[in-house]
This record gives structure tokens, C-alpha cells and sequence, in this order.
């Protein structure tokens, strides 16, 4: 955990200066909100991002997390010049992290679905957002584009949340040409979970949206989790940690409720726990 657990409890969407927070109902949108310079995130941008990631985890009623952008541009990675220290940034009151804020392990620790909606280009650093959601929805005219060799630089963080997501030689082809691609190449090779064109796109996000957040939420989370912590066990112990995992989650309320739902015909009433 990059804050305290007891920092996390509250949200005041006033608090940040880069994005546009709102919780509705059992989904926290978060909207980047840098438009002026394409969306590049600054250091304080990513911690109020993590903030905000972390505060969809601790709390049980939100079910699922929607990323969304403001802008021509989703997302145009890093600013250089602000982790430079040659930018003043806006004031935000998001506490100060307890140690250095890293995207690519808010995601991967969130086990909530996170929806990705992608109006518009991504670059570089960019993929750190889009790496760590569970679905990413993209318009047909988006571009993709990891330019960082031309730069005489490589995307090393970028390479690591892709590395799960696309194949090795398709991801380090792209990190060695730093081509673009468009929507189409990226549900190709895994990078987009679909493409549409840019009038459906908010109805098919909040469809799959509405549709996660009516699942099962421990089960999710559970799930998610057993995902994450399987890659790291070996395999004479992977299935054990499954069983254990699986044996925990049939105690739960939630599973007690599916049970039963199931057998009455009815709709479960889940309550996370």
C-alpha cells in the first residue's frame, strides 16, 4: 500500500487537480483531466491516481473502476519536464504517499474489474494505464504508439505491465521500431479488449460496466487475487494455494447466497462478503 489505509476511507472529489473523481453507485470513475498538455501524467497526478485506486480498493462498495480522459488525447505518457522539477504543478490534497507511488502495482493489487474507455491516442507511459485494467475499450480511430526508442529510450516500466498482455515478440517488435498501430493491430494482439466506433462507445462501456459490477464482488476479488499471486507460486504448490483459496471463498456469505439463488431461481443479493 502506497497510503495508509485510514487515508483511503474518504474521497472528496475537490481534492485532486488533475482528475475528475466521482463515485456512482458501486462504480468510481476516474477521468484524467490534463487535456492542455494531452493528459501527461506528473508526479502528482500518479500519486492522485494511485489515491484513487486505493481508495476503490479498500472500499467494498465500489465494484468496479472506469478510467476514462478528457481531451484529443487519452493519454501521452510521463511528463519529462514535470519529474524534472522544471513544471509547477496545481495543489492537490491528496496526502503524500508513504513511499514512491508505482502505476503498474496499484493496478495489478486493485482485484476489482477496471475499465479502460479510450476516446483518443495513447503514448508511452500511457500503457501503464491501459496495462493494468482488467478490459480496455477503444474507439476504431485510436492510435497506439510506444515511441520511446526514437527518443534513444526504452520502455522498460511499460514493458513489464504489457509483458502478461502480448506476446514477446510482438511487444518487444513494437518496443524496438516504436511504430504506431491502430485499434484494430492493438485487439490483435491483445492490447484492446474491443473496438468500436466512436457513437457506442459510452453505452458499450456502461453496459460492460453495469454487467461486471452485477457479479459476484468477493468472488471477483478472490479471484483477481488468486490471479495475481499464482504467477509468483511454483507449480507444486499452485494448486494447493487454488483449493485453499477456493475452500475460503465457499464459506463466504456470497457463495452461501449464490448457492441458494440458484437453486430458488432467483437473482443473488450479494453483499461482498
Amino acid at each position: 500500500m502506497f497510503f495508509e489505509k485510514s487515508q483511503t476511507q474518504n474521497l472528496n472529489p475537490t481534492d485532486f487537480a488533475y482528475l475528475n473523481v466521482k463515485n456512482e453507485d458501486s462504480v468510481l470513475r476516474i477521468k484524467l483531466n490534463r487535456p492542455e498538455k494531452m493528459n501527461a501524467m506528473t508526479p502528482v497526478m500518479m500519486n492522485e491516481i494511485v489515491f484513487a485506486l486505493e481508495h476503490a480498493k479498500q472500499n467494498k462498495e465500489i465494484r468496479v473502476v472506469e478510467l476514462s480522459a478528457e481531451g484529443k488525447v487519452f493519454c501521452a505518457g510521463a511528463d519529462l519536464k514535470a519529474f524534472a522539477g522544471s513544471v509547477q504543478e496545481l495543489p492537490s490534497k491528496i496526502p503524500t504517499p508513504s513511499v514512491p507511488v508505482k502505476l503498474g502495482d496499484a493496478f495489478n493489487h486493485l482485484y476489482k474489474p477496471c475499465v479502460a474507455k479510450v476516446h483518443a491516442n495513447v503514448y508511452a507511459g500511457g500503457f501503464l494505464l491501459l496495462g493494468g485494467c482488467s478490459h480496455v475499450i477503444a474507439v476504431d480511430q485510436a492510435q497506439f504508439s510506444l515511441p520511446e526508442i526514437k527518443r534513444g529510450i526504452w520502455p522498460f516500466q511499460v514493458m513489464a505491465s504489457l509483458a502478461p498482455i502480448i506476446k514477446k515478440r510482438d511487444l518487444l517488435d513494437w518496443c524496438m521500431r516504436g511504430n504506431a498501430i491502430d485499434a484494430h493491430q492493438a485487439h490483435k494482439i491483445g492490447l484492446v479488449s474491443k473496438v468500436v466506433t466512436p457513437d457506442i462507445l459510452d453505452t458499450t462501456c456502461d453496459e460492460l460496466v453495469n454487467e461486471l459490477a452485477s457479479q459476484a464482488p468477493l468472488a471477483v476479488n478472490k479471484g483477481l487475487e488468486a490471479y495475481d499471486k499464482m504467477i509468483s507460486i511454483n507449480e507444486q504448490e499452485k494448486h494447493s494455494y487454488l483449493q485453499k483459496m477456493l475452500n475460503e471463498l465457499l464459506q463466504s456469505e456470497d457463495a452461501q447466497e449464490g448457492i441458494k439463488a440458484f437453486a430458488e431461481k432467483r437473482a443473488a443479493v450479494w453483499k461482498g462478503e
